[in-house]
């Protein structure tokens, strides 16, 4: 199955050129390890306005199965992405976040810090991680078994079903 993904990378400073995006590189090489298309590639400012209309874009578009979002979702006050993102949203996935926090509190306490949410819009899952490419790397990894199938279930796939079959004892 394709999945065709875009990163958007959430910066002031490797928006206006001051520091190198190091997340969006990281999580494009681990989308194209697992056979998933880049569309698209994206580095903006932590503006509510800006983020909400590149995300609104995206999954209006119809060309875009999953958005990946790196950065802005710490305490700092310029952190908005995860209010951009459920700005945009039709629907939360909880469950996305809840399973990138757990796992992360098993590496560090300041996973408790993350605001980052998940959700959908259209037929696009939205998933922000964190800014760094680290934490960014291993919050993916986390949900990367669920993704094929998510994207099944929206894109209404006959197949996506396929596994939730009771077996019969024998």
């Amino acid at each position: 199955m394709e999945i065709r993904v875009a990163i958007l990378t959430i910066s002031d400073r490797s928006s206006q050129g001051e520091r190198a995006d190091l997340s969006g590189p990281v999580l494009a090489d681990i989308a194209a390890r697992q056979g998933w298309v880049v569309v698209n590639q994206k580095i903006v400012p932590d503006e509510l306005s800006c983020i909400k209309s590149i995300l609104v874009e995206w999954a209006d578009s119809g060309d875009i199965d999953l958005v990946l979002t790196t950065g802005g979702t710490g305490f700092s006050p310029r952190d908005v992405t995860p209010e951009a993102t459920k700005a945009i949203i039709s629907r939360l996935a909880p469950g996305i976040a809840e399973a990138m926090r757990t796992a992360s509190l098993q590496l560090t306490p300041h996973a408790m810090l993350s605001r980052a949410a998940a959700g959908i819009r259209e037929r696009t899952i939205i998933i922000n991680l964190p800014g760094s490419p680290k934490a960014a790397s291993e919050n993916l990894t986390v949900v990367l078994p669920v993704i094929p199938h998510a994207v099944q279930l929206l894109q209404e796939d006959p197949n996506s079903e396929a596994g939730h079959q009771i077996q019969a004892p024998a």
